[in-house]
């Protein structure tokens, strides 16, 4: 396994641990589409407002060792987003999914030694 898959499986972990912390419910990782692989699918219960329903959550990991040569962000341009959503629309349609969904990016910086120097979840960046 190269270096730059290692840092991708060892961020995904971070992500998933993160999000279950936060009450999410991870039904699927590295699901694979026609269209490229989804990192990970959530599922989150809303709040007492909205009890009952839940929103299907399409997490995008970017991880990277440093702050050198840009943050993971950066990384996430125009073409990457249409790939996302493109994934998300093929999962829930081979699902039947009719209900919300919402896709997330969760950017992870590591230190040398792998721990988490900074991690951000942004919600809905599509």
């Amino acid at each position: 396994m190269s270096q730059h898959n290692e840092v991708g499986k060892i961020g995904e972990e971070i992500a998933k641990r993160f999000l279950i912390k936060q009450g999410y419910k991870i039904i699927e990782q590295n699901y694979k589409t026609k269209y490229a692989e989804i990192d990970l699918i959530a599922k989150k219960p809303f709040g007492r407002l909205r009890a009952g329903k839940i929103d299907l959550v399409f997490v995008e990991v970017r991880t990277k060792v440093g702050d050198n040569f840009g943050t993971p962000e950066e990384t996430i341009n125009k073409k990457k987003m249409r790939k996302l959503t493109g994934n998300a629309l093929a999962y829930t349609a081979f699902k039947k999914w009719n209900g919300a969904l919402r896709i997330d990016a969760i950017c992870i910086v590591l230190n040398s030694d792998y721990s988490v120097k900074r991690l951000n979840h942004y919600e809905n960046i599509v």
